[in-house]
């Protein structure tokens, strides 16, 4: 009977330290499980929104935890001036009050060069293609010109030609207006050279 006793309390306590080992490993497996799954993202998160705050610089669009949207025109130690809506109401806030970051500077200043660029290039195309239309127009008149001074030439050759070829006319016209003078005067001469003998002896005979 003292050996049953013995044995039967032997395994009493084997069984209640048994179950206290498994009861602390499942406390053990709980408080990991919290740290992994709890407190570790906590810690982490906890970091980068510090890490956030501390890296805070102007022209920064921001959210604080009150849901207010602006951008940030000045920091001060631990305090951020904020812009927001149409009239530009400036508020100041804590940085722990800052949530997170929407759009930071850098992006905001690409973004603003990007659309910069594009301008400039619009205006680029703008320009060389105005420039192309005052070429085209300057081509068009300098041809209109040289179509114009070639009709021009054209029509001083055709005069030309014209008067060349009446000035024969007139030329004929005024060899035989000569020729018909120089015939007129050749009778004329005669006329009188037949007179002239025929005068003469009747003043001959007066004479005598």
């Amino acid at each position: 009977m003292n050996y049953f006793a013995i044995a039967l309390e032997d395994a009493a306590g084997s069984s209640s330290s048994a179950g206290l080992i498994s009861t602390l490993l499942m406390v053990a497996v709980v408080v990991v499980a919290f740290y992994f799954f709890l407190i570790r993202p906590q810690k982490k998160r906890d970091r980068e929104i510090n890490e956030m705050r501390d890296s805070l610089c102007v022209g920064d669009e921001v959210t604080t935890i009150g849901g207010i949207i602006g951008k940030i025109v000045s920091i001060k130690d631990e305090t951020c001036m904020i812009e927001t809506g149409r009239d530009r109401v400036r508020i100041r806030f804590l940085k722990s009050a800052i949530r997170c970051v929407d759009v930071p500077a850098e992006a905001e200043r690409a973004r603003i060069a990007a659309l910069k660029a594009e301008e400039e290039k619009k205006e680029a195309e703008e320009k060389a293609r105005l420039e192309a239309q005052q070429a085209a127009g300057k081509e068009a008149m300098k041809a209109g010109k040289k179509k114009k001074k070639k009709s021009s030439s054209v029509g001083q050759e055709e005069v030309m030609t014209a008067v060349q070829t009446e000035t024969p006319d007139n030329s004929s016209e005024s060899a035989e207006g000569a020729d018909k003078s120089n015939t007129t005067a050749g009778d004329n001469k005669a006329e009188s050279a037949k007179g002239a003998p025929e005068e003469a002896p009747s003043q001959d005979s007066e004479k005598a």
